[in-house]
C-alpha cells in the first residue's frame, strides 16, 4: 500500500489532491460509475461518431474510454501539464479525447478548425502542444501547418475522410490500453483546458480554466437544466452546437453527468435534425443557441409538428428571442416549458440569466429589440461600471461595463500578462461587455465595446438595431457596424444577408428601421453580402467588415445620406 500523509494540522495553505478529496473534470463519469453504471451516458447522433461502438455509451463505458485516452498518452510519455491539441468539430471520440486529456492532469487544447491556417501555426508556436488528435475533414486544411510545426498526429477520427496516412484511427489509438483510472496529483486550481477568444481584434487568446472553475459552473447549469423535472437524474439533455472548441462544454454537457443524466451530441447545427433528436430521444433540455436559429427550429416545430412535449428548458443566448417564437415553442412543448436567456463567455461561464416568465411584462414591451439578459447567476457577483469604475447600478440608462467575479472566472490567458492585467484587475475581470440597468436593476445587453457606433456624438448600439433588422422579411442575417463618415465621424452601416430568392433595396430597409428607430440609430447605408464572417459561437468577425468597407463613403455601392 502506498505511504500517504494526511495534514491534520494546517488550518490553511492546503491543496485537495488525494483522491478522495479532489476536484476534476475527468472525475464527473468515474462518479457516475458508483451509482448508475449501466445508465446511458453519452449519445451519438448520426453523424457524430466514426466508430459506430461509440454510438451510444453507458457511464461505465465512456468512462473507461477516457480512462483509455489517459493512459494512452501517459505510455506514449506525455506529463502532467502537457497540451495536447484538438482539431475538431463535435463527436463523441473528440469528446472523450477531452475527458481523458484532464483525467491524465493534462491540458486540453481545442481549436476552432475554422481558425486560419497561420493562426494555428501561431497558436502552436506560442502553447507548444505535444501532439494533436484531427478529424480527418479538417485534414487538408492543417496537413501543411503539421509539417512546417512538425507536431505529431496522434490519432484520426475518420469523420468526413478517411484515416491520415502514417496515422491510426481514435479507435486504435486507445486499443489495448488499460481501462483503469490513471495515477496523478491533480488539484483543482490546475488547468485543464485552454479554450481560444474568438480573436475578433487580434490574435486569438489562451483562457485558462481550471477543474474548479468548469466544475462550479457546470454544477451551477445543472440547476437550470433540471427544471420541470420530477428527478434531476431524468434529465436528457442535447447540443449541435460545438462543445469541443467552445465554452458551451461546460455548462451544457458536464451539467449533464453532474445530474446524473444522459447526453445527447448532434455534430452541426440544423433545426430539422435537432427537431427530429427532441422527438426521438425525448430531450428535456436543448442549448438552441442564438434567437435566429430557436427560431428556424420554431419555424420548422411549426411546419412538422413532431411531438416534443417532453422538453422542458430551451437555453438561448446572443440576442433576444421575439415573443412569437416563445409562443410557438410553448405550444410544442407543453406546459411546464421553460425559456432560459444567458450573457455570459469564456472567460466567465456561469452567466447572467433572463426568464421571460419571471419578468413577463418586461419581456413582452421590450423582446427583441432590448436584450434583457436579466441577473446574474447566484454563483458570479457581477456589477456595471464606468469609466472610473463607479458602479451604475441604481442608475437606470447609464451604460457601463459589465465586471464579474466568483469561483467560475478564468484564471488568466496563457502565456499574456499584458492582456490578463488589463483584464483582470481591481478585484474584478473587465469583460468587455456594455451594459445597462433598467428601475429593477436588470441588465440589459447593450453591445460590445468595440462595437458600439459613436455617430454625431451619439452612442447607438448594434445589437439594437440589428434586432430591428432581423424583424424585415427579407433579411437573413445582418451586422450593424460604423464606418468612417465626414459628417457623423461614424456612420451607422448595415451589412445584409438577403434571404435566399428575396429582393430588397437599401432604401426600404432605411425606412423600415426608421419607423422604428431614433434618427441618429437609422442606418446611413446598407452593403448586401453573400455571407457574414462569423466566430465558432456564431458572433460576426466585426473587425472583418470594418476593414472590408473601410471606403463604403467615399466609394458606396449601396446608400443613402
Amino acid at each position: 500500500m502506498a505511504e500517504q500523509f494526511i495534514d491534520v494540522v494546517n488550518l490553511r495553505g492546503r491543496r485537495a489532491v488525494n483522491r478522495y478529496e479532489r476536484v476534476s473534470i475527468g472525475d464527473v463519469l468515474e462518479r457516475m460509475t458508483w451509482a448508475q453504471p449501466d445508465k446511458v451516458a453519452i449519445i451519438g447522433w448520426p453523424g457524430a461518431y466514426a466508430d459506430p461502438r461509440f454510438a451510444s455509451l453507458t457511464y461505465r463505458q465512456a468512462d473507461e474510454a477516457a480512462n483509455q485516452v489517459a493512459n494512452t498518452l501517459a505510455a506514449r510519455g506525455f506529463s502532467p501539464g502537457d497540451r495536447v491539441m484538438l482539431v475538431c468539430e463535435n463527436s463523441i471520440e473528440g469528446y472523450l479525447a477531452k475527458l481523458g486529456i484532464a483525467k491524465a492532469g493534462m491540458v486540453a487544447m481545442p481549436l476552432n478548425p475554422n481558425l486560419a491556417a497561420d493562426v494555428v501555426e501561431h497558436l502552436i508556436g506560442m502553447a507548444e502542444p505535444r501532439g494533436a488528435i484531427v478529424d480527418a475533414e479538417c485534414w487538408p486544411r492543417f496537413s501543411a501547418v503539421f509539417t512546417r510545426t512538425g507536431l505529431p498526429l496522434l490519432a484520426t477520427i475518420a469523420i468526413g475522410g478517411d484515416v491520415v496516412a502514417g496515422s491510426v484511427s481514435f479507435s486504435e489509438f486507445i486499443a489495448g490500453a488499460a481501462t483503469t483510472e490513471p495515477d496523478v496529483e491533480i488539484h483543482g486550481d490546475d488547468i485543464w483546458q485552454l479554450l481560444f477568444t474568438s480573436g475578433t481584434t487580434a490574435m486569438p487568446k489562451g483562457v485558462m480554466l481550471s477543474h474548479h472553475s468548469s466544475h462550479y459552473a457546470a454544477m451551477g447549469f445543472a440547476l437550470s437544466l433540471t427544471r420541470g423535472l420530477r428527478l434531476e437524474c431524468d434529465l436528457v439533455s442535447a447540443t449541435f452546437l460545438p462543445i469541443i472548441y467552445h465554452v458551451g462544454d461546460t455548462p451544457f454537457t458536464y451539467s449533464v453527468f453532474l445530474s446524473g443524466g444522459t447526453l445527447v451530441i448532434g455534430r452541426g447545427v440544423d433545426p430539422v435534425q435537432i427537431a427530429s433528436c427532441l422527438q426521438t430521444h425525448r430531450v428535456t433540455a436543448l442549448w438552441g443557441g442564438s434567437p435566429q436559429l430557436v427560431a428556424a427550429l420554431s419555424n420548422h416545430l411549426d411546419a412538422t409538428n413532431p411531438d416534443v412535449s417532453s422538453l422542458k428548458v430551451l437555453v438561448y443566448g446572443w440576442g433576444a428571442i421575439p415573443p412569437a417564437t416563445l409562443a410557438s415553442l410553448e405550444r410544442h412543448a407543453g406546459e411546464g416549458f421553460t425559456l432560459t436567456g444567458i450573457f455570459g463567455q469564456t472567460e466567465t461561464i456561469a452567466c447572467h440569466r433572463f426568464w421571460p416568465a419571471k419578468w413577463p411584462e418586461v419581456y413582452e414591451r421590450t423582446a427583441p429589440a432590448l436584450n434583457y439578459v436579466g441577473i446574474p447567476s447566484p454563483i458570479l457577483a457581477s456589477d456595471v461600471v464606468d469609466v472610473d469604475g463607479t458602479s451604475v447600478l441604481g442608475k437606470p440608462g447609464m451604460p457601463g461595463e459589465a465586471v464579474y467575479r466568483g469561483p467560475t472566472v478564468a484564471s488568466g490567458y496563457y502565456l499574456n500578462p499584458e492582456a490578463s492585467d488589463e483584464a483582470f484587475r481591481d478585484g474584478w475581470f473587465h469583460s468587455g461587455d456594455s451594459c445597462m440597468v433598467d428601475e429593477d436593476d436588470l441588465r440589459i445587453m447593450v453591445d460590445r465595446f468595440k462595437d458600439i457606433v459613436k455617430s454625431g456624438g451619439e452612442n447607438v448600439s448594434s445589437i439594437r438595431v440589428e434586432a430591428v433588422l432581423y424583424g424585415h422579411p427579407a433579411v437573413a442575417r445582418v451586422a450593424v457596424i460604423g464606418l468612417p463618415h465626414d459628417r457623423w465621424g461614424e456612420a451607422v452601416t448595415a451589412v445584409v444577408v438577403p434571404k435566399p430568392e428575396a429582393t430588397v433595396s437599401a432604401e426600404e430597409l432605411i425606412a423600415h428601421c426608421r419607423e422604428r428607430l431614433a434618427g441618429f440609430e437609422t442606418p446611413k447605408g446598407v452593403a448586401f453580402i453573400d455571407a457574414l464572417p462569423d466566430t465558432v459561437g456564431g458572433k460576426v468577425l466585426k473587425y472583418k467588415l470594418r476593414e472590408r468597407f473601410a471606403e463604403f463613403y467615399i466609394q458606396p455601392t449601396a446608400r443613402t445620406e
